[in-house]
C-alpha cells in the first residue's frame, strides 16, 4: 500500500491541482475537508495479498462458497426441469457447476486476473439455452430424461465452440486493446450495471417468500452494521461472519415453519420457495460422484447454437469492482486480456465436463469482499476447496443447497448494491462537474438498464427475444448481447466517451487512467498482478 506517494512522481498531478488563474475563492475548503482521489481503498482489514489467520480464512472461504451456491442452485432449479431433467439430474448438474466453479476460480486467482474473484455459474448464458431447449421441445424422445441428456450434449458442443472465441479475444490481446478505449467515465456505468443489472435477483426473488426473505434482509443489516458497535470483540466477529450467522438463524426459522405445517395449504409456487424440503436434493444426490469429461455422452455440435462473447464483457466490469474492493489498483489491459483468455479455457473445460452454463466472475462474491472488508486472495483460493469437496461428496453439498432461495435473494440485495456503489467511486478520477461527462454517464446508465429490460420483458414464454429473423444464430447473439446491462453499458459508454469532444483530456480522467493500461505504467501493477512463483520469467513477454 505504501507506494502511493512515489506513484505521483511519474505522472502529471491530478487535474484538481491546476486551478485556472482567475478562480473565485474555493468556499468548499472553508466548510470542511475535501477528499483527494484514492486509487486504493484504505479501510480494508486485509487487502489482496495480506491474509487473515487460518481459522478465520477457512470460515470466510466457506462464506464465499455459500454465497456462490445460491446462484448455482437458482440456475439449475430454473433450467433443468425445462429440459426434462429429474431431481437426480438437477443434483448432478449442481455438482458439475460447483466443481467447475472451483477449478476455474483456482485457475483465475493463480494465472488469470489474480484478483480475489470467485468464478461462478452465470445467468448471462441462460438465454442461448432457451433456443436449445425449444429446438428439442418439438422432437420426439423416448423419455423426458433422453431429451435432457440430448440438450446437455448440445450445450457441451456449443460451449466448446464458443470457448475459442474467448481464447482468441483474450490471448490474442484483442480484449485488452478494446479496454484501452475505456476511461473512468466508461467504467462507472459498466461496474454499476454489473451490480444493478441483476436487480431481478434481489427483491423480486425475495418476494416469493417474504416471511423468510425480509427477516433475513433486516437481520443481516442489523447484525452486520449496528450490533457490531456493542463491543470491540463483537465488532470483528459480526463484521466478518454475520452473514453465516444470519443464514443459520433464518434457515432454522424456515425449517421450523416447514415442520410445523405452516405451508401445508399454500400454492405450489410458495411451497417451492419457502419450504426447506422442496429442493429434493438431499434424497436424490449421490454420496460420492466425481465429475468426469463427457459424462452425458459425446458433445453435439450445431452451428446455430454458439454463445456470444458475453462472458468477456460481464467479467470485465466485475474485475474492476474486485480490484477496487480488494485494495488493488485498476487491472491493466494485459491482465484483462489474459483473464478473458483463461475464461475461454475454463469454458472449454466446462464444455468437456458437461456443465450447464459457463462461468463468469461472480458479482455477489465481489460484493462479499466489500461487506466483510476482507479482499484477501487466499480466502477465495481456499473457497475452491469447499466447492470441489462438496461437488464430489454430493449429500453434504445438497444439505447446504437446500437453503431456500429467498434467503439468498436477501443477501444479494446488499451484496449487489455494494458492487454497484464501488462503480460510482471511479467518478472521482474524472471531472464530475463536466456537463459532457454527466451526459455520457446518464445515457449509458439509463440505456444500460432500459434496453435489457425491454429485451427481457418482450421475450415470449418459449424464450424468443424481440430480434426474430430467419437466422437463429443471429437472433441469439443480438438478443443475448442486448439483454445484458453491462454489455449495453460498455457499447454505449465507449462509443459516446470516445466520440464526444472533451474540453480537456483531464476531464475524462485519461492522465489517471493511462498508467494502468501498461504493465510497466505503475509500480503497484507488478505487486498485485504478477504471476506467482516467478512464472513470468519462463513466459514469452508478449503474454505478460
Amino acid at each position: 500500500m505504501g507506494e502511493t506517494e512515489n506513484h505521483h512522481h511519474h505522472h502529471p498531478p491530478p487535474p484538481q491541482a491546476a486551478a485556472p488563474p482567475a478562480a473565485p475563492p474555493n468556499l468548499a475548503l472553508s466548510r470542511g475537508p475535501t477528499w483527494t482521489p484514492a486509487e486504493q481503498l484504505h479501510q480494508l482489514q486485509y487487502c489482496i495479498h495480506s491474509n487473515p489467520s487460518w481459522p478465520q480464512a477457512l470460515l470466510l472461504a466457506f462464506q464465499h462458497y455459500i454465497v456462490n451456491l445460491g446462484t448455482t442452485v437458482l440456475i439449475a432449479s430454473n433450467i433443468v426441469p425445462l429440459m426434462g431433467g429429474t431431481h437426480g439430474d438437477k443434483a448432478r448438474v449442481i455438482q458439475v457447476l460447483l466443481f467447475m466453479s472451483g477449478i476455474n476460480t483456482l485457475l483465475q486467482t493463480l494465472i488469470g486476473s489474480r484478483l480475489p474473484t470467485v468464478m461462478g455459474a452465470s445467468i448471462a448464458y441462460t438465454l442461448p439455452l432457451f433456443s436449445i431447449i425449444n429446438d428439442y421441445n418439438d422432437e420426439d424422445f423416448a423419455s423426458p430424461h433422453d431429451r435432457f441428456v440430448h440438450s446437455m450434449r448440445t450445450i457441451q458442443g456449443s460451449m466448446i465452440v464458443s470457448s475459442f472465441l474467448n481464447i482468441i479475444l483474450g490471448y490474442g490481446r484483442a480484449w485488452g486493446e478494446l479496454t484501452r478505449f475505456f476511461s473512468p467515465i466508461v467504467v462507472v456505468p459498466v461496474v454499476c450495471l454489473v451490480g444493478l443489472g441483476l436487480f431481478a435477483r434481489g427483491f423480486p426473488l425475495l418476494g416469493n417468500c417474504v416471511e423468510i426473505g425480509l427477516p433475513m434482509l433486516i437481520l443481516l443489516m442489523i447484525c452486520q452494521q449496528y450490533l457490531k458497535r456493542i463491543h470491540s470483540r463483537a465488532h470483528l466477529i459480526l463484521e466478518r461472519f454475520a452473514l453465516l450467522l444470519c443464514i443459520g438463524i433464518v434457515w432454522a426459522f424456515a425449517a421450523i415453519l416447514t415442520v410445523s405445517g405452516a405451508y401445508n395449504n399454500v400454492k405450489p409456487a410458495t411451497k417451492q420457495s419457502c419450504r426447506t424440503d422442496r429442493s429434493f436434493l438431499m434424497s436424490s444426490a449421490p454420496w460420492i460422484k466425481i465429475p468426469y469429461p463427457f459424462q452425458w455422452g459425446t458433445p453435439i455440435f450445431r452451428a446455430s447454437h454458439v454463445f456470444g462473447m458475453l462472458g468477456a464483457a460481464l467479467s470485465t466490469g466485475t474485475f474492476f469492482a474486485a480490484a477496487r474492493l480488494s485494495g488493488a489498483t485498476a487491472p491493466p489491459a494485459h491482465v484483462l486480456s489474459r483473464s478473458i483468455g483463461l475464461q475461454g479455457i475454463g469454458m472449454l473445460l466446462e464444455g468437456l465436463f458437461g456443465s450447464l452454463v459457463g462461468t463468469t466472475a461472480s458479482v455477489e462474491n465481489v460484493g462479499l469482499l466489500g461487506l466483510t472488508h476482507i479482499g484477501s486472495r487466499r480466502v477465495v483460493q481456499i473457497s475452491t476447496a469447499f466447492m470441489i469437496f462438496f461437488s464430489i461428496f454430493g449429500k453434504f453439498g445438497a444439505f447446504f443447497a437446500s437453503i431456500p432461495l429467498p434467503i439468498f435473494a436477501a443477501i444479494y440485495c446488499i451484496l449487489l448494491g455494494i458492487v454497484a456503489a464501488s462503480g460510482i467511486t471511479f467518478i472521482q478520477f474524472a471531472n464530475s462537474n463536466s456537463m459532457r461527462n454527466i451526459y455520457v454517464l446518464g445515457v449509458s446508465l439509463f440505456l444500460g438498464l432500459s434496453i435489457p429490460q425491454y429485451f427481457v420483458t418482450s421475450r415470449t414464454f418459449d424464450g424468443h427475444g424481440p430480434v426474430r429473423t430467419n437466422a437463429v444464430w443471429f437472433n441469439d447473439i443480438l438478443n443475448t448481447i442486448f439483454s445484458s446491462p453491462a454489455t449495453v453499458a460498455i457499447i454505449v459508454g465507449t462509443l459516446l466517451d470516445n466520440t464526444l469532444e472533451a474540453n480537456h483530456v483531464e476531464d475524462r480522467g485519461i492522465p489517471w487512467w493511462k498508467p494502468f493500461q501498461h504493465s510497466k505504467g505503475d509500480v503497484r501493477t507488478e505487486e498485485f498482478y504478477s504471476y506467482p512463483l516467478r512464472i513470468n520469467e519462463y513466459l514469452p513477454s508478449r503474454f505478460l
